[in-house]
């Protein structure tokens, strides 16, 4: 008997340590993980030989969660059955150049061009393809020394303003380049300027309001404006630790305010001028803050990950009334949706494809309804529906209901071979879904035929 609990015991210590050992990994990775490319990967192409002029289409996707930075695409008409899967129309697979040169931007579209950002060993890159045939129209580079952590590349979406596109790098590099040919316009960095990019890099997209564009900077800078046709420095406001969110402006009564939620919590500002109306603490692990607010009228959701659950709040430009405060929703940094009165989002963490879609009122923080039936991923909205995309590259659509989980069909393998997590959100554009895995980007055609 003494041997049987002598070897019991023996067996459950071993089973902790390797317990702890596989935590200790984890926890790592997290925080150091690399992601070397996989698959198919090939060179850049030549450009085309002659520019097709700069156009715009009746669904673009020009930024950061769609023309309305809320998360929706302005298409209809989209198939709703993906038995058969979705006709290709495209693909390449040069984005990234090098083993361990992985990027996370999303592309974005206006009319006959797309943006999207590469990296090679030295360089971050920006390429400009036809989103019709996904031939290179122009590439443009500049030298930028990074961290490696989860990839050197840019993590940043790009910005199409009109004839212009502004990009922004994991190291702190703002650019503008011309829309039509890919001249550079002008650049800044904002580290330079006092910023400090947080632990995984510069992520916050760029916002263009009005004359100006604004980015996270961190440091001295965390929030700065630059005048959007010359670089021009228009102001800067506060100091603080960068988070991974992206700039959104809410109106409300008393005029447009500039929502931030930065690395250790949340602030309202003036964007003509960067005057702070308020801020409040909000902690998180690794002060990783990256989901961008949503916002429905004056009230906004903002959630992050680690446990650290979510909260409702009306503007003010006093403090906030806080609505609600709790663990309903944590999201690492997926994008809620807000559908008439409905929070719909992923909670849990990006590493695993694990974790739950939920429907939350946005009222009262009272969960409507959670599933696991979808991979932890990413989501937008179109034509009346959420469109996901779980971390392994499997699309699904559902229909936003209060009343219940409700799958309307799904397609798996949309990405093709998966490796690692596939933690950039597909765009919606013209007729078109496009989706990128590192150094690889496919487009299908998403509308009936």
């Amino acid at each position: 008997m003494r041997r049987d609990r002598f070897v019991k015991r023996l067996v459950m210590a071993a089973l902790a340590v390797f317990l702890l050992v596989l935590l200790a990994r984890q926890g790592y990775y997290a925080v150091h993980g690399q992601e070397d490319l996989v698959g198919t990967r090939e060179p850049i192409p030549d450009a085309l030989a002659r520019m097709p002029p700069v156009s715009k289409g009746e669904a673009d996707w020009p930024c950061w969660r769609g023309a309305n930075r809320d998360g929706r695409s302005m298409q209809t008409g989209i198939r709703k059955d993906w038995s058969g899967g979705l006709r290709k129309l495209w693909q390449v697979n040069y984005l990234c150049q090098d083993s361990q040169t992985a990027t996370w931007s999303a592309p974005v579209v206006q009319g006959s061009r797309l943006v999207v950002p590469g990296r090679d060993a030295a360089r971050d890159l920006v390429l400009c393809l036809d989103p019709e045939t996904g031939r290179l129209i122009w590439e443009q580079s500049y030298a930028a020394k990074v961290g490696g952590s989860h990839g050197p590349g840019p993590r940043a979406t790009p910005y199409i303003d009109d004839d212009r596109v502004y990009t922004f790098g994991r190291g702190g590099d703002l650019v503008c380049w011309r829309l039509a040919d890919g001249k550079k316009i002008w650049a800044q960095n904002v580290d330079e300027l006092g910023g400090k990019g947080p632990t995984w890099g510069h992520a916050s997209s760029p916002l263009v309001y009005e004359d100006k564009v604004i980015v996270q900077g961190g440091g001295d800078v965390l929030v700065v404006a630059f005048d959007k046709l010359t670089g021009r420095l228009a102001w800067k406001s506060m100091t603080g630790i960068a988070g991974y969110a992206s700039p959104v402006v809410a109106p409300t009564p008393n005029g447009p305010r500039l929502l931030i939620f930065f690395g250790t919590g949340f602030t309202c500002l003036d964007p003509g001028n960067g005057k702070s109306f308020w801020s409040i603490p909000w902690e998180t692990a690794y002060d990783a803050n990256a989901p961008t607010p949503a916002v429905a009228g004056t009230t906004v959701f903002i959630t992050s990950g680690y446990k650290t659950g979510c909260q409702a709040l009306r503007l003010a430009d006093t403090e906030p009334e806080i609505l609600w405060r709790n663990k309903t929703i944590a999201s690492h940094h997926s994008d809620p949706i807000i559908v008439d009165g409905h929070v719909y989002g992923y909670s849990g963490q990006s590493t695993q494809n694990k974790g739950d879609f939920k429907c939350v009122a946005l009222d009262t923080g009272e969960e409507k309804w959670s599933t696991n039936q979808v991979g932890w991923g990413t989501v937008l909205y179109v034509d009346g529906h959420l469109l996901c995309m779980d971390i392994r590259g499997n699309l699904c659509l559902v229909k936003p209901d209060p009343g219940g989980f409700r799958k309307v069909t799904e397609w798996r393998g949309a990405l093709g071979e998966v490796t690692h997590p596939a933690w950039t959100i597909p765009v919606v554009a013209n007729g078109r879904i496009f989706l990128r895995y590192i150094q690889r980007l496919v487009c299908y055609s998403l509308v009936e035929e």
